[in-house]
């Protein structure tokens, strides 16, 4: 179970940053520093620039700048620091490659112009290590394709270096506020046990904590990821409408649950029909109502759906009108046996006594009376079924009891017409 947890929560994390990448909103923060390499081993790191502030591109710029320099590893002159007007900066051949902030200094804890020097020592020891490899075998072709691939896994392992810390950082907060958001829910069900009888409004109040505190770790994981919660709430905002049309079913039947909430056209442990279904209702969640059908089976029925269809709560009162019919022969005394119909009726465990049960003669049929049987009994379906069983079974009782007969199955009356043939 931890097992799935952890393996649950890196998803989320994963999915997450993919999903806020889609949304326009920029990748992870961008770092304080970036590495400058030659032919993929690192050299020194730069900070952020003074033009854009992005430290990765202030580093690209370098590379770029050295690349035509190591065209001709023969001419290449070493490395020196050089003061300018602006500044500190570290010229190769006399081309300016890298100017040094105060940033740069201060993030090194040291001047512009000691940083200066270290970083002309260190970029002429990588280009030497570069004029080597270009004269050696192989030459150019063989050093800059080695260079770029070895560019290529360090940039992929520093990349994930950055990012699996901050994954995982996600990944924990959404499993502690998952764990809160459960904890709460458990709490609010004791709490509710004892001072709300309304279970809708349990559930209702129970669903909303639970989905604002897994809200607040969503952006609590946002922001260790390395992105700006205010920037991520912009960027979704912005990118709602897409998010609406393709998540269209979601949110309809999310707002559909908020509205049933609300409403309440029915109740956990009503019995209700939508459309072709029909059973108890056991939970209404804000994408689903869970329906137990009444021979154990469990349905899902999306609340869109539930939403927008007929409903028929048939415990919406706690009583409900139940029917019977039977049939009875010409040759009884009517009167005599409607009377011992309607005692058996009353007498029937489950019938209540107000509003008292109602016998009447329904229909003339050519071989018998249909005789219809109306009373009241408890609306839960167990006890309906069970009730008009009984009725059925005490009416049959005292009818056989007072020797009146009932309609022969046997007997049927057959009608001949003349029919003319023609020659």
């Amino acid at each position: 179970m931890r097992r799935s947890w952890i393996v649950r929560s890196i998803t989320i994390a994963w999915l997450m940053a993919l999903m806020l990448a889609a949304s326009g909103v920029p990748a992870f923060a961008q770092a304080e520093a970036a590495t400058v390499r030659i032919d993929g081993r690192s050299v020194f790191q730069v900070g952020p620039g003074t033009d854009d502030g992005d430290p990765t591109a202030r580093a690209r710029r370098v590379e770029e700048r050295l690349s035509p320099l190591l065209g001709n590893p023969d001419a290449l002159a070493p490395a020196a620091p050089r003061r300018t007007a602006a500044g500190w900066s570290v010229t190769v051949s006399g081309i300016p490659v890298v100017s040094v902030t105060p940033r740069d200094a201060e993030d090194a804890f040291t001047t512009e112009a000691a940083l200066a020097r270290q970083w002309a020592s260190s970029l002429d020891t990588a280009l030497q290590r570069a004029r080597d490899r270009r004269l050696g075998w192989g030459g150019r072709f063989v050093a800059e394709t080695r260079g770029s691939g070895e560019a290529a896994v360090s940039r992929l392992a520093e990349s994930v270096s950055r990012i699996i810390p901050r994954v995982l950082a996600a990944a924990i907060v959404i499993a502690l506020f998952w764990l809160l958001a459960r904890g709460v829910r458990a709490a609010l069900r004791l709490l509710f046990r004892r001072t709300v009888e309304d279970i809708t409004v349990e559930s209702l109040i129970k669903q909303f904590a639970f989905y604002a505190i897994i809200t607040l770790g969503f952006f609590v994981a946002v922001d260790a990821l390395g992105f700006n919660p205010t920037t991520v709430a912009a960027g979704l905002g912005l990118s709602g409408i897409v998010l609406g049309f393709a998540l269209k079913d979601i949110l309809s039947n999310f707002v559909s649950g908020l509205l049933l909430l609300t409403l309440r056209p029915f109740r956990i442990g009503d019995q209700i029909v939508v459309g072709d279904l029909e059973g108890s209702v056991e939970k209404i969640e804000l994408r689903a109502t869970r329906l137990r059908a009444y021979d154990g089976r469990v349905m899902l029925v999306p609340n869109a759906e539930v939403f927008t269809s007929r409903i028929v709560n048939n415990t919406a009162d706690p009583v409900r009108r139940g029917a019977v019919d039977l049939w009875l022969g010409y040759d009884v005394d009517v009167s005599r046996a409607l009377e011992i119909i309607r005692t058996a009726t009353m007498n029937a465990p489950g019938v209540l006594d107000a509003p008292p049960p109602e016998v009447r003669i329904d229909a003339l049929g050519q071989d018998d009376i249909r005789v219809a049987v109306t009373f009241w009994a408890d609306s839960q379906r167990s006890d309906y079924k069970n009730t008009a069983a009984a009725v059925r079974a005490s009416v049959l009782k005292d009818l056989i009891a007072a020797k009146i007969p009932l309609p022969d199955p046997g007997y049927r009356t057959v009608s001949l017409r003349d029919r003319v043939i023609e020659p």
